[in-house]
């Protein structure tokens, strides 16, 4: 089939971005995301574009520094099916024991929809220490008010199928480096056309089909043989559809980046107790993600970020570098039972010829580049439908 995208930003790829920052003269990401290697929707996305070699596994371990008491520990899930890291107390959180992780993963499991990670979960040391710093990251909201459904669908397909599943990878150089330019480099070779900075503006629609698009550049028409897939964020679909149903409450996100000397290896490290939650660092760059949160008024919340990059990572230097702080505003939907329960399927605008994708849509997963994927691969399989009848 022929292909045409049009992209209202600047670059493809969305919120999935790389820029070079002339303040701290590297190329940051406009955010840090770990992924796992039970990311069965990520693997084969990089497999189809020959870009495997791109996204790095760090190994079987997960290492927390806790800023309360200056704990250090490490949690490395065995490579198997069978749980045995469970007993091992080298390898679980101090202070735990194995039945807490069973027990908090079936109470998890069966959590009505309508509860949230805190409701779920006692408050115990193993909540702090692990669920809490995962599930924030994954979900982008506070377990407090996260969904533990949500999170659970998460876990289904990492840590509970066995260490193999759950073990962290992040992109060797640069987000789009690994996840974007692969992909528009064999879109470009199969002949699709990829516009940027180009935002649709309205949908004409005639008998239950759309009929054309409106840009700014003019209409294109939508024959009786074309498909639409449109993946944009749910406030704009809810424009662009009058009647959708969308989630409409959003998280941000907070994200450092530290100019720091050329080292060798990438790694990371999860804070507990700190302004940042997770430190990632890769050659000449130190980087900080604090999900679902933001600058306070008046706050310059660098020097704290850096306090705790050096905690995870000692051997980094007292005085500050040159540093770069990003806020994504809207980074992610709020991941709470109301908002899960509003996140509609590809289908939800009931038009014969238009199928909805984006991770905010109902795909069974967070609302992560694994559930983008996802949701673009059904999309794409929607069309193909649509298209065919």
């Amino acid at each position: 089939m022929r292909v045409e995208i049009s992209e209202a930003a600047p670059q493809a790829g969305g919120r999935c971005r790389s820029f070079h920052d002339a303040s701290i003269d590297r190329t940051i990401d406009n955010g840090n995301h770990l992924i796992l290697s039970g990311n069965d929707g990520i693997r084969t996305y990089l497999d189809r574009f020959g870009a495997r070699d791109r996204v790095l596994d760090l190994g079987d371990e997960f290492r927390f520094v806790d800023r309360d008491d200056g704990a250090v520990f490490t949690v490395r899930p065995n490579m198997g099916r069978l749980p045995w890291w469970l007993f091992a107390p080298s390898r679980r959180v101090p202070g735990t024991k194995g039945f807490d992780y069973l027990a908090d993963m079936a109470r998890l499991l069966t959590a009505p929809s309508t509860a949230t990670i805190g409701e779920a979960l006692p408050a115990t040391r193993l909540r702090r220490a692990l669920w809490e710093p995962v599930a924030v990251s994954v979900l982008n909201t506070s377990i407090d008010r996260a969904s533990a459904r949500a999170f659970a669908s998460m876990l289904r397909l990492t840590l509970m199928k066995g260490g193999a599943y759950s073990r962290p990878m992040v992109a060797r150089d640069a987000l789009a480096d690994a996840l974007v330019e692969p992909a528009t480099t064999y879109l470009a070779a199969r002949g699709a056309a990829v516009a940027t900075g180009r935002r649709l503006r309205a949908l004409t629609v005639q008998q239950g089909r759309v009929t054309s698009l409106a840009f700014a550049d003019g209409d294109v028409a939508v024959g009786a043989g074309d498909a639409v897939v449109l993946a944009v964020p749910p406030a704009v679909a809810a424009s662009l559809l009058p009647g959708l149903d969308v989630p409409n409450e959003d998280e941000p996100i907070l994200n450092a980046h530290f100019a720091v000397a050329p080292a060798d290896g990438h790694a990371i490290a999860g804070v507990l107790g700190g302004r940042a939650h997770w430190v990632f660092r890769r050659p000449g760059l130190v980087s900080t993600t604090t999900s679902a949160d933001a600058p306070r008024d008046g706050e310059d919340p660098a020097q704290a970020l850096w306090n705790d990059a050096r905690a995870a990572f000692p051997d980094l230097p007292v005085e500050m570098p040159p540093v770069r702080v990003v806020t994504e505003k809207r980074a992610t939907i709020a991941q709470t039972p109301a908002m899960e329960a509003k996140r509609p399927a590809p289908r939800a605008a009931g038009l014969a010829n238009l199928v909805l994708a984006g991770d905010w849509t109902a795909t069974g997963l967070p609302a992560t580049i694994e559930g983008a994927i996802v949701s673009g691969s059904r999309a794409a399989q929607e069309a193909l439908y649509s298209a065919a009848t």
